[in-house]
């Protein structure tokens, strides 16, 4: 795989979960990764007429200010995420491609109306970030309910699956897609 870049996006009072994310990252897909700031503004995917931002812009501008180098990107972040044809999404990738982003936001307990629960969210975050990672090495949705690459709708989904891929899965990331 190369490198993998982290660009946190509004993750500024949330700095220390990019720890456990990077350590989890670097286990699941035996690389490099290093967090970098973001080379671009994201507040022009911000859609005012929903409160959201786009994630799909949000991966354009990751992947036009990553360079050709040809490593992989994902950006993190707090803010609530969209794409037109849904309500919300916890993340988003280019299928075979480089980018991926995934937030915090909808993974948060606090918006469900229950008390804060950190090492939950990290937990959460980190699946969505190796699922989304994951898109980008090819994978669809797996239908094996015990592979960090089946579907997740709903949060409580997130948390029934583990972080790690299933061996079809993992052999396609070993395979590199």
């Amino acid at each position: 795989m190369g490198r993998l870049d982290v660009v946190p996006l509004y993750l500024a009072d949330r700095i220390e979960w990019l720890d456990h994310l990077i350590a989890v990252l670097a286990e699941r897909f035996t690389v490099d990764v290093r967090v970098r700031a973001a080379r671009f503004d994201p507040e022009s995917s911000f859609d005012p007429s929903r409160g959201q931002y786009d994630s799909t812009r949000l991966l354009r501008q990751l992947l036009d200010s990553s360079g050709a180098d040809g490593g992989r990107i994902l950006g993190v972040t707090t803010v609530d995420l969209f794409v037109p044809v849904l309500t919300y999404v916890f993340g988003e990738a280019q299928l075979g491609g480089r980018a991926a982003i995934v937030s915090s936001h909808r993974l948060a307990t606090e918006i469900y109306g229950m008390d804060a629960n950190e090492p939950l969210v990290i937990d959460r975050l980190s699946k969505e970030a190796v699922h989304e990672l994951g898109h980008t090495f090819g994978l669809v949705h797996c239908p094996d309910p015990g592979c960090v690459m089946h579907a997740s709708t709903y949060v409580e989904e997130i948390d029934l699956k583990p972080s790690t891929f299933c061996t079809r899965c993992l052999r396609a990331v070993r395979d590199g897609g």
